[in-house]
């Protein structure tokens, strides 16, 4: 853990010291207190978080932080807390988002927030960020928050060491999966490591998306494809078969406890977003030597993405710390900073490639090339109403596991929402 803090360091003194951009941002004399609502508390995430805190003292010495994070994978605890605290009166000085439907529907229509469109337009943001990119920040003409980092949720993790004690490639079919399953069940390995709910729903949206193809997946969120239709119900089945070969206590693991059964050998497969690169990093795991990765089956040329990212509240108390840190967040030092250890690819498409490991400049290449589809678990391709009747159905299937049932919501909650 020490020689990774020092690694943290040494990386943002490099960063900091390497940007021209970092110069011009710089106000030692800026005063106040910043307070920041996140749930980065996992392996790799308050690592790179903390890599994103140096590069503002450095900038901004005299700013004092308070990191309110809150715990629970995929901000499900740091919603309710966040909407409790902005009625109240009480916003933090900023907090992490989805960008998308995430931020727009319960943040943008509400009047929680300022538009940081003027920000944009002062850094150049729209010169750096990609246009998929762009278009999930936008609406209605304005920009709504600043992103740090583009991840990844489709991809498939696997143990090297036990495929090749099995003699099994990666899969990158769902007949490939089952087969590769099968082997490993046999031997008394977990095929598929799983853990708390919301990663049953990311698995779930996974296999929509490897089932479909972007363009029908992309259908269910936008209405031109049919919830009820036999497509569904096959990708339906798919899901239900894959619960087949899951860890027995997946209901009490969190996210990363799900990740560490591959690292420790207990399981050989995890489908996760690619913040489980930072986890299995923190792990002193080295890519494409002790874990290798592949879309997940019938994903590949499909890249399913989100964006963390940072708002602006009305009433924010230190609104130009606020702000000195949104310019922060957006800036290529602090892009590169954090986007290392946090096992996602920068926002920004500037960045220094360098720097990055080859996981990260595969990612980077697949973002450029692939059809970019948006997650609806992370909050980008449903509203959180849709959301929420989508995670109910999925976790009242995975204890119930009847097929019918689960369309049968799924079609209701998208009646309900489109």
């Amino acid at each position: 853990m020490l020689r990774r803090m020092l690694l943290v360091l040494m990386m943002v003194g490099l960063f900091v010291g390497a940007s021209g951009m970092a110069g011009m941002a710089r106000d030692p004399a800026l005063e106040g207190t910043l307070e920041i609502v996140n749930w980065w508390t996992a392996g790799g995430e308050a690592e790179a978080l903390a890599a994103l805190f140096g590069v503002l003292a450095d900038w901004h010495p005299r700013v004092s932080v308070i990191n309110a994070t809150i715990a629970g994978g995929a901000g499900i605890g740091a919603r309710a807390v966040l909407i409790a605290r902005i009625l109240g009166g009480r916003p933090p000085g900023t907090f992490q988002v989805h960008a998308g439907r995430g931020t727009i529907d319960p943040h943008v229509i509400p009047g929680h927030l300022e538009p940081v469109t003027f920000l944009y337009e002062e850094e150049g943001w729209v010169d750096v960020f990609p246009r998929a990119l762009l278009d999930m920040l936008r609406f209605e003409g304005e920009f709504w928050s600043v992103p740090v980092n583009i991840h990844r949720s489709n991809v498939l993790w696997y143990n090297r060491a036990i495929f090749a004690r099995h003699g099994l490639n990666p899969p990158t079919t769902f007949a490939e999966f089952f087969q590769a399953a099968a082997v490993l069940k046999a031997a008394g390995v977990v095929p598929l490591a799983l853990g708390e709910t919301w990663t049953v729903v990311h698995l779930f949206e996974t296999v929509l998306l490897g089932a479909l193809g972007p363009a029908a997946y992309i259908g269910l969120w936008n209405g031109t494809t049919n919830w009820a239709g036999p497509e569904v119900t096959a990708a339906l089945n798919t899901f239900n078969r894959m619960l087949n070969y899951v860890n027995e206590d997946w209901a009490a693991l969190s996210w990363d406890e799900a990740a560490g059964l591959v690292v420790d050998g207990t399981a050989a497969m995890n489908i996760m977003g690619d913040w489980a690169h930072g986890y299995f990093m923190g792990r002193r795991w080295t890519p494409g030597v002790d874990y290798g990765w592949v879309p997940v089956p019938g994903s590949g040329g499909s890249f399913q993405a989100l964006s963390d990212s940072f708002a602006l509240p009305r009433g924010a108390p230190d609104r130009q710390v606020v702000l000195a840190w949104l310019r922060v967040v957006g800036s290529k030092a602090g892009q590169d900073a954090f986007n290392p250890i946090k096992g996602s690819i920068p926002a920004r498409v500037d960045a220094d490639r360098t720097l990055y490991d080859a996981y990260l400049v595969s990612a980077m290449d697949d973002f450029a090339r692939d059809a970019i589809v948006p997650s609806m678990m992370h909050g980008a391709a449903a509203s959180p109403a849709w959301m929420h009747d989508i995670i109910e159905a999925v976790s009242f299937f995975a204890v119930n596991r009847d097929v019918a049932t689960l369309q049968r919501e799924l079609v209701r909650a998208a009646a309900d929402a489109l």
